[in-house]
């Protein structure tokens, strides 16, 4: 097991502890690492020189979010779409990935990251796939934040593999139609056992969600920076974390219902734990 995430210093440790001390930490976080390329070619460089930079980003929040109690973080890496991109840019993205889990993997470990993955992972490169079979092995009893790596996923070819599981399983009576709800169809995503995200970071200015977790995403608190993900850095982060704090989740009810249903318990609590809204 994993000896848990180094701890923060200085001015960062006390933004961190800030952070805890004002509000509500999100307990999945979700983002979208957008802009890689047009980060490189402002900068006269090659696509791939941004997708390289962009590892820096993510070792960058993967070991603020594990300071700050974050539980999960799920990095859109590569969506079904990427591969229509020029055959020569997705080998290298492939190349880049394998290179990033046999570089990363043993400081997650040391950290006490578990790692997971959710798309189509038999579209990848038999290397890749053997690689990421090892590394969550590796990880799996680590008890820290779990880092999700969204791999040749899409939100609607999600649906769509559940979809395909529950028909199967109707045919051969494991389901029966009046069963078939929000919280079975859940349970049959990618991302069963994983709490809906919190607090979705988009990067790179654009104001979409790209076939993303078009399921889980629900509910969950939407922040946009301008900054491509190459330049983005924990205290962009932090600055993500401190505007969710300050909203007001309702889910579907009144200001007035959400504070009377505060002071009666934990109702709001257990229908977070729960996935589904309604």
């Amino acid at each position: 097991m994993g000896q848990g995430p180094q701890q923060a210093t200085g001015e960062d440790k006390t933004v961190q502890e800030k952070l805890q001390s004002t509000g509500e930490i999100p307990q999945h976080i979700a983002i979208i690492m957008d802009g890689n390329g047009r980060w490189a070619k402002e900068r006269g460089l090659p696509r791939i020189a941004g997708h390289s930079e962009g590892v820096e980003s993510v070792r960058d929040a993967v070991e603020a979010c594990g300071q700050l109690g974050v539980k999960y973080l799920t990095l859109y890496a590569f969506s079904t779409e990427n591969w229509k991109r020029p055959q020569e840019e997705v080998s290298l993205l492939m190349r880049l990935l394998l290179r990033a889990l046999r570089d990363e993997t043993d400081r997650l470990h040391n950290n006490n990251v578990r790692l997971q993955t959710i798309g189509d992972i038999p579209a990848l490169p038999q290397e890749v796939q053997n690689e990421l079979l090892e590394d969550i092995e590796k990880t799996k009893d680590n008890t820290g934040l779990n880092l999700i790596l969204a791999l040749s996923y899409s939100g609607r070819w999600d649906l769509a593999e559940a979809v395909k599981r529950i028909v199967c399983d109707a045919l051969t009576n494991k389901v029966e139609g009046q069963q078939i709800d929000e919280k079975l169809i859940a349970s049959y995503l990618s991302t069963a056992g994983i709490p809906d995200p919190d607090l979705l970071i988009r990067t790179s200015g654009e104001l979409r969600i790209s076939n993303f977790l078009l399921w889980q995403l629900a509910y969950t608190e939407i922040f946009i920076t301008k900054k491509y993900w190459p330049s983005f850095r924990r205290d962009e982060l932090y600055q993500a974390v401190r505007e969710y704090q300050q909203r007001e989740r309702r889910f579907g009810m009144v200001t007035e219902q959400l504070k009377e249903t505060n002071k009666r318990g934990n109702y709001l609590s257990r229908f977070l734990k729960s996935g589904t809204g309604p």
